[in-house]
Order: C-alpha cells, then structure tokens, then sequence
C-alpha cells in the first residue's frame, strides 16, 4: 500500500473531502509523524500501535569484503511496536489464509 492509496481510502471513506484534501490530509499525518521521530518522541496511535526511537551502540563489525574487524558507530533506528489488536487481527488473517 502506498500513500496514493490511503489518499485514496481517505477520499472514497470521507464524503466531505476532494481528493486533493485528502492527499493533502496524508502528506500532512506523515509530515508530523516524521518531524516527531526526528525529534526523538514517541508516536502513540491508539489501537494501531507505537512509533519508537532508538539509540543503537556502538559495536564491532567485519568487513565482509575485507574481513577486517571494524567499529560500527552508534546510531539512532526507528521501530514499530504494533498494538495487541493489529497483532490479534493478523493472527486471524494468517489462519483464515491457510
């Protein structure tokens, strides 16, 4: 699913609003969801689940070329922790496809 498609969702869902509203509506979502994982808070969607930003340490890698051993810095990852409703959902999904 791309955004085009929640655009889309959001215009055929919502009687009120044009199509160009409606992307507009998804860029702006997404517009705040990344200024607040830039910020390093943590995004709660009620229902869908966690938006989350970590701190990897730094830690020994090897060079798979090379097979030096370096150093790979710290760096920040973002994660998705999704809510026990998505996760039971899914479980039903997957066992209604077998």
């Amino acid at each position: 699913m791309t955004k085009a498609d929640i655009a889309r969702a959001v215009y055929e869902r919502h009687g009120g609003l044009s199509s160009r509203e409606a992307a507009r509506l998804v860029d702006t979502f997404f517009q705040l969801l990344r200024e607040r994982l830039i910020r390093g808070e943590k995004v709660q969607i009620t229902g869908f689940g966690t938006f989350l930003v970590k701190t990897r340490r730094e830690r020994r890698g090897r060079n798979p070329k090379t097979g030096d051993i370096i150093a790979i810095r710290s760096r920040k990852s973002i994660f998705f922790r999704s809510s026990p409703q998505v996760e039971a959902a899914a479980a039903v999904s997957s066992e209604a496809a077998v």
